[in-house]
Parts: structure tokens; C-alpha cells; sequence
């Protein structure tokens, strides 16, 4: 498994038979500068997580350029649809439902944020309940991206059914939990063997580094990756 950062909460995953950018705010994330149609070629599936403009980011224009699949809540689902995406598919689900993607399933599971995106004129646009996914590989790692969220209790039932081995784990704060708390998260619930953190340093309102999840997991575990946006990691 390939896995690039773009910063925030963007990520391009590679696997056999499948390329997926998840969450793919890429033209208008400050902290990377080199547009979306390099981290868009040969992109079979876009995920999103919730509806929020820094994860929603590029995703019609990479849909149109690509013809690639979308696999989101129902809700986003609908309004990309009614966009001007081409030829691309939409494949809707929703909290516990699972999504065969052929080189890989998609599992929705909670997630505590909101999720709606504003019009030109500042009017939000209801996109359902946000989410975390759990991506199944035939041949690689299970991958849990938590999306934006908080800790919850019922994170420990994501890890009973999914075992996820990879993590990616929001820290900045603000806007989800921190980085003390996501470690905890990390300590309390999973059994990670690599976790990655993100949604840190892209607005001054977030913590601008990683510092304090990799001290709250120091000598704990998991692994702490931590890429240089647009370098892949082989996992």
C-alpha cells in the first residue's frame, strides 16, 4: 500500500486494482501549492468523509476530469449528482453499510462533527451525518480514516469488528479532538500498527504540529508516521 498526504485531511491510497483520494482538498489547502491533477491521475474512486468545503475541496473537478467513482453518504451523493461531474458514478451508503468497491469495501462508521457546505451566498447546504471509513484490502492492510471527529466510547467496537491496522487520526483541535486527546483514543481503543496523524497545521486556528500525539503515544505502540505532504509512504 502507497499513501500520500496532501495536507489536511487529504490522502491518496494505492493498492492493487485500485487508486482512491480521500477527502481531496488539494487547490485551496494553503499548505499545498501543487494543485489537483497530479494527485488526480489515474484516480478510480474519491471518498469523502462529510460535506465541509476543506474535505468536499476539488472533488467535481477531479469526478469530471477522471470519470472516477464516488463513495459517500447518501446525501452528498444526491447534490454531486445534480453537479456537473460527467460521466463519473455515485455510490451512496450510510452508517454501518458496507460498499463493494471490487479492489476494496468501504465500511461507513460514525463519526461526531457536522457536515453541510455554503453557497456563494453563505447558505449551508445540508449533507448528512459525517463519517469515518474503514477501508478492506484483499492483499493489504485494513485502514481506518476517522474522518472529522471526536473520541467516542463505540470506537472500541470499530476496532472489535474492523481490527484496523492503519490509522489516520485528526489531532488539530478546534474542530476535533487534539492530540492528547486523539492519542488516548489511539492507546484506549485500537490495536494501530501505524497511525498517521492529520486535519493539524493547515489554519492558524489548529495546532500547527504534531508534537503532542506523538508524546501522548510515545513508547505506547503504534508506529507514528508522520509524511511530507505530496511524498508517499509505502505501508
Amino acid at each position: 500500500m502507497k499513501i500520500t498526504w496532501y495536507g489536511h485531511s487529504a490522502f491518496r491510497i494505492e493498492v492493487e486494482g485500485a487508486v482512491i483520494l480521500i477527502d481531496p482538498f488539494l487547490s485551496g489547502n494553503p499548505t499545498w501549492q501543487g494543485g489537483w491533477e497530479r494527485p488526480a491521475e489515474g484516480v478510480t474512486h474519491v471518498l469523502l468523509t462529510h460535506g465541509h468545503g476543506d474535505h468536499v475541496g476539488d472533488t467535481v473537478a477531479i469526478l469530471k476530469k477522471t470519470g472516477a467513482m464516488l463513495v459517500a453518504n447518501a446525501e452528498i451523493c444526491t447534490y454531486m449528482s445534480k453537479q456537473d461531474i460527467g460521466n463519473a458514478k455515485v455510490n451512496p451508503g450510510n452508517h454501518g453499510g458496507t460498499i463493494d468497491c471490487g479492489a476494496f469495501t468501504v465500511t461507513f462508521v460514525n463519526a461526531l462533527h457536522s457536515s453541510s457546505l455554503s453557497t456563494a451566498d453563505g447558505t449551508p447546504i445540508y449533507l448528512g451525518n459525517p463519517l469515518g471509513l474503514v477501508l478492506h484490502f484483499p492483499k493489504d492492510k485494513t485502514l481506518y480514516h476517522m474522518g472529522d471527529t471526536d473520541i467516542f466510547g463505540d470506537m472500541a467496537l470499530i476496532n472489535e469488528l474492523h481490527q484496523p491496522q492503519i490509522g489516520i487520526v485528526p489531532i488539530g483541535d478546534r474542530y476535533t479532538m487534539g492530540g492528547a486527546v486523539a492519542a488516548y483514543a489511539c492507546r484506549r481503543f485500537f490495536n494501530f500498527e501505524t497511525v498517521i496523524p492529520c486535519h493539524y497545521g493547515t489554519f492558524p486556528a489548529l495546532d500547527q504540529t504534531p508534537d503532542k500525539f506523538i508524546a501522548g503515544l510515545e513508547d505506547s505502540g503504534p508506529k507514528v508516521v508522520v509524511p511530507t505532504r505530496g511524498e508517499a509512504v509505502e505501508l
